[in-house]
């Protein structure tokens, strides 16, 4: 993250994302550094306010893309350990992730919300 912060304070207003809209509408969007962080500050904070505590363990399960980006920088800044989820795991995939990976939260996809749904009871350490 301090790396990141670096690179905001010296060009905030150079572009660094240029991405296609999702979900297929073609569109390009583009976010400079300075939207990029502040987009990180909002996700970090909220994580710290769900309680969620520097070291613990955050699953991604998300597609790649802006998101993803976004959560993952939130979480360093919150000093949060990110960790991939495959969105192509199926549910049991998941439970063995989930406790082995010993998460104590998840940012998902809504289209996961089965899987996720059906996974998350089974992984006692999993809080959010």
């Amino acid at each position: 993250a301090d790396l990141f912060e670096s690179v905001v304070d010296a060009v905030p207003d150079r572009e660094a994302l240029l991405y296609v809209d999702h979900p297929g509408t073609g569109a390009e969007r583009r976010l400079t550094y300075a939207e990029l962080d502040a987009a990180a500050n909002r996700i970090a904070h909220h994580l710290i306010d769900a309680g969620i505590r520097p070291g613990e363990h955050l699953g991604l399960h998300l597609y790649n893309g802006v998101e993803y980006l976004q959560t993952v920088l939130g979480a360093l800044k919150a000093r949060i350990v990110p960790v991939n989820v495959n969105y192509r795991y199926v549910e049991e995939e998941l439970v063995y992730l989930y406790r082995d990976a010993d998460l104590a939260a998840l940012v998902f996809d809504g289209e996961f919300d089965e899987r996720v749904s059906a996974a998350a009871p089974q992984a006692p350490g999993l809080r959010h």
